[in-house]
């Protein structure tokens, strides 16, 4: 195998739950050594997260295969010199405690880097370290919420629908984690110096709003599902078919638009749905809901109409195109010893452990 890009990185991941779990995921994939602190008896509360088999939970397995686990109390001194042993060689500590918490027990940023130097502390946290949301808890939805996010797509009454991925969790803040660590290696390998990150889940959610805040900015604030992209083109909509599945259609480049046009049938009279934008997407919802999911897959089969029938998630997986890359090929072993695919990474095969089998870690019972 060759050799991997963060193989003589060690992390000290203080994090439960999603972010920063699925950061050091990332990380570890790519060699580093990851040794997940965990507070006793229980350990990471997704420990006992469903589905469960026994004691063993699957989205635990998923999320820290190939990782270490040690027990420590941060409130004990015993736990605490425990942690700042490791924190001594430690390139890098993730943590998601709330603003301060750390500093309390006697771990703050001030402390570690006379400790370590050139120690990368990244935190992450719902609105940052400072202002007058700091203090907030809060969750995925709340973030989305406050970031506007949440506002911009609606269902048929009108009201935002609740999000079907955890965009703030993992968008604002597990994938801007990896970033940010990266990039902080890379600057230390110049100055010799470590640095504390800060990661806001909330604010880091403004760049998926990209093409409405240009709308804003330019004088025109979006309202709930009336943006190109949130539901007010019937050139990006969703569509429901005669057996009650569904057709996702985005053929909005103008040659799409027209072969798609053609396929489904929409009358010429209607094609310029620049002009009565609900009454094209009135007639597309029409035609589409006379054909069944599979006739339109036949239909558009081999046609370049940016269409796809929304595909169940087991459906997804099972789907060849994905099986033909291998992306579920990999695998994690539980606690319990049951064998589980392992999740996908976006990782480019030459960067990553390329083993096919890799363990989850047990919880240790002392610390």
């Amino acid at each position: 195998m060759n050799p991997l890009p963060l193989e003589d990185v060690t992390i000290v991941d203080l994090s439960t739950l999603l972010p920063g779990p699925l950061a050091t995921l990332y990380l570890a994939e790519a060699g580093a050594r990851v040794i997940k602190v965990e507070r006793p008896p229980d350990g990471d509360e997704i420990r006992m997260f469903p589905p469960l088999s026994g004691d063993s939970s699957a989205a635990f397995a998923l999320l820290n295969r190939g990782k270490e686990s040690i027990s420590a109390d941060l409130k004990s001194s015993a736990g605490r010199a425990r942690v700042l042993t490791l924190l001594g060689d430690a390139d890098i500590l993730v943590e998601q405690f709330r603003p301060g918490v750390l500093a309390r027990l006697g771990l703050g940023a001030d402390v570690l880097q006379q400790i370590n130097p050139r120690l990368i502390i990244c935190s992450i946290t719902g609105f940052g370290q400072t202002g007058p949301r700091a203090a907030e808890a809060g969750h995925d939805l709340t973030y989305m919420a406050a970031s506007g996010l949440l506002s911009l797509a609606c269902g048929t009454d009108g009201a935002p629908v609740v999000p079907a991925t955890l965009n703030a969790d993992i968008a604002g803040g597990s994938w801007p984690a990896v970033m940010n660590i990266l990039l902080a290696l890379r600057q230390r390998d110049r100055t010799g110096q470590g640095m504390h990150l800060d990661i806001s889940m909330a604010e880091n959610l403004f760049p998926f709003a990209f093409l409405e805040l240009a709308r804003g900015f330019a004088g025109d604030w979006p309202a709930g599902g009336d943006g190109l992209l949130t539901g007010g083109s019937p050139r990006y909509n969703i569509y429901r078919t005669a057996d009650d599945r569904f057709l996702a259609a985005a053929p909005l480049e103008q040659r799409f638009w027209d072969l798609f046009c053609d396929l489904t049938g929409v009358p010429d009279s209607l094609r310029d749905d620049a002009s009565d934008p609900a009454a094209t997407k009135a007639a597309v919802a029409t035609l589409v809901a006379a054909r069944t999911a599979a006739d339109w897959q036949e239909r558009f089969a081999g046609q370049d109409v940016c269409c796809a029938v929304v595909a169940s998630l087991q459906e997804a997986v099972a789907d060849p195109a994905f099986a033909a890359r291998n992306l579920f090929g990999r695998s994690v072993t539980d606690t319990l010893g049951n064998c589980l695919p392992a999740l996908p990474l976006p990782l480019d095969f030459a960067l990553r452990d390329d083993r096919q089998k890799v363990d989850c870690p047990g919880l240790e019972k002392s610390g």
